[in-house]
């Protein structure tokens, strides 16, 4: 089971890396950023695409070596935390959101950081 949600996040974080890095203003499009100069595609590549690739390939390797397993995992776990944080704290700054996608990606996030916070 906790190779399985392992993996399940990598894939997660695989197909969000390889999405930003392919088609940076679709990816952005439900949360209406605009994404119409080379800055901000770059930028969404950088930290969705890059950092997505990134976290897919530490996850793997936890889910392979389970020295740095317990690490990799906590790791992971406290940035998606703290992405579901700040979900909430924006509604509390800026009022409410209809469900999709606010509301939807805190749930994956909350849901994902309890699970590899439960496997670490």
């Amino acid at each position: 089971m906790q190779i399985t949600i392992i993996v399940v996040a990598a894939v997660f974080f695989l197909g969000m890396g390889l999405y930003a890095l392919v088609a940076p203003a679709a990816l952005a499009r439900p949360f209406r950023i605009l994404v119409n100069a080379p800055e901000s595609r770059s930028e969404i590549r950088a930290v969705y695409g890059g950092f997505g690739l990134a976290i897919a390939a530490v996850l793997t390797f936890a889910a392979i070596d389970d020295g740095i397993r317990q690490g990799v995992v906590v790791t992971v776990a406290a940035a998606l935390a703290g992405m579901a944080l700040g979900r909430l704290v924006s509604r509390l700054a800026d009022g409410p959101t209809a469900f999709y996608p606010i509301w939807f990606y805190f749930w994956v996030e909350a849901v994902m950081a309890a699970l590899l916070f439960a496997v670490a």
